[in-house]
């Protein structure tokens, strides 16, 4: 829809001159869309900015005829000093509140209008996507993680290795294979870290930036493969409203977030992505998006840095792909083959339940450059 077109949409929605069935429509339309959402919000705000400096400019004229009047009683003189008696005085003793919130919803409308100037706007670029990479800085801070402390001098990182960034990845196959995105693995090399605070060496399989994601594959004597993976890897994205859920590691703790399903395509209609409404932080990155039936749809991986709750994640269907790939290629003989979850063991759980089972998977991704 052109922006001039829904601009006045907006203004019949809230006037109130819209046909029942076309209200209905519009109304579905505002709770499925975000961005329409907040253009009504703002778009209310700024009629009623604009009433108020209607009434502004009512009120000078009002103080301008009142002092011609004065004017022509004699009871002030123009060009004189005017008497601390006078009315004008009065008038203004009275009213310079209200002048004063007028002279406010000046400003106020200027800055309005140059938000939905920029709002509006078609152009758009790259600044506008935040990766959900974790900063080194904040991989580096010591915290408590359910009791057990991550001490950096037991750390299996390399002697002399420099964490680069970090973020979230998840099992995608028992013998310890994880999904996490690319931009997660800034370095050479990385290690993952459970739920329990318990570190493990992994090695970086296959990057593909294209469509920013990578697997790893831990590589430690003292990891134990899980009997089986309670979710699985949905081949479809779902339906617009469904709600999802995700863990990740935005600090060094796992964490739940909730959300739903909010386009079906990503920022500025990125097909391999898709759009979910959902509070997310650096360190998001590479976590599992959930729906209710325990089926990964998404891997996170971006959010929109000047809305709230805009976030992206690449459809799970690339994991085939990538799979796939690995699979198929010769070249590949120290890999063994990929087995990706194709049932959901958690379906008829309740949040909690499936929560529980789900968190042996989710691992804190730690990246770094020998």
């Amino acid at each position: 829809m052109e922006d001039i077109l829904l601009i006045q949409a907006i203004e019949r929605y809230l006037d109130g001159t819209m046909l029942p069935a076309e209200k209905a429509y519009f109304e579905q339309l505002r709770k499925n869309t975000p961005e329409i959402d907040q253009m009504v919000v703002e778009h209310s705000m700024f009629l009623a900015q604009m009433d108020a400096f209607a009434d502004r400019q009512q009120f000078k004229q009002a103080l301008h005829q009142s002092h011609q009047k004065l004017m022509e009683k004699g009871e002030i003189n123009e060009g004189s000093a005017i008497h601390t008696k006078g009315k004008i005085v009065m008038l203004w003793n009275r009213y310079k509140k209200v002048t004063a919130i007028a002279a406010s919803v000046a400003g106020a409308i200027a800055i309005i209008t140059s938000a939905m100037f920029a709002y509006f706007s078609p152009a758009v670029n790259v600044s506008q996507l935040q990766q959900l990479s974790k900063d080194i800085e904040v991989i580096k801070r010591n915290q408590q993680v359910q009791g057990s402390l991550i001490n950096e001098v037991k750390s299996k990182l390399p002697e002399n290795a420099r964490l680069i960034s970090g973020g979230t990845g998840f099992l995608i196959d028992t013998k310890g294979y994880l999904v996490t995105n690319a931009h997660v693995l800034r370095g050479s090399g990385a290690i993952v870290v459970n739920n329990k605070g318990q570190e493990f060496t992994a090695s970086i399989v296959n990057i593909n930036p294209a469509v920013d994601l990578a697997i790893l594959k831990i590589n430690d004597k003292d990891y134990q493969p899980l009997k089986y993976l309670p979710y699985s890897i949905a081949k479809k994205t779902g339906d617009l409203g469904e709600e999802i859920f995700t863990l990740g590691y935005p600090r060094n703790e796992i964490v739940y977030t909730q959300g739903y399903l909010s386009a079906k395509t990503g920022f500025d209609g990125d097909t391999l992505s898709t759009q979910i409404q959902m509070n997310s932080n650096p360190g998001n990155s590479g976590g599992p998006v959930l729906n209710k039936k325990g089926e990964v749809i998404g891997i996170l991986s971006t959010r929109q840095t000047h809305a709230d709750g805009i976030t992206f994640a690449i459809k799970s269907k690339n994991i085939y792909s990538l799979v796939n790939h690995l699979n198929n290629n010769d070249s590949e003989k120290n890999i063994t083959k990929i087995k990706l979850p194709l049932k959901s063991y958690i379906a008829n759980n309740n949040r909690e339940e499936q929560v529980k089972k789900m968190e042996d998977c989710v691992f804190l991704v730690k990246a770094y450059n020998n």
